[in-house]
């Protein structure tokens, strides 16, 4: 089992995933936007859970070296809580600086 930090029904920011020749991007939408990704990509997000981003696939369309560059970008995902945690500051120094 993962978990993945998700922001109301997005991701909390834009990230990058690879896996061999695959390469994805994934950014955070607005509330209604819905999932806009292609294939393999658009599987894994829905049965994460996120219902709100953009996506992009980029180099190989192998769809299992998609679902695997998915869940790359996913696992580099981090929650303000745990940002917070790893500088050493409050949750709110790590939005206002």
């Amino acid at each position: 089992m993962y978990r993945f930090p998700l922001v109301k029904s997005t991701i909390p920011h834009e990230e990058n995933g690879k896996f061999a020749g695959s390469r994805v991007f994934l950014r955070p939408a607005s509330s209604g936007t819905g999932v806009i990704a292609g294939g393999a990509m658009r599987a894994v997000l829905e049965s994460v859970g996120v219902h709100d981003v953009l996506a992009k696939s980029k180099g190989s369309s192998n769809p299992q070296n998609v679902v695997k560059a998915t869940f790359d970008a996913l696992g580099k995902m981090r929650d303000a809580k745990a940002v917070a945690k790893t500088r050493g500051i409050s949750v709110d120094k790590v939005f206002n600086g």
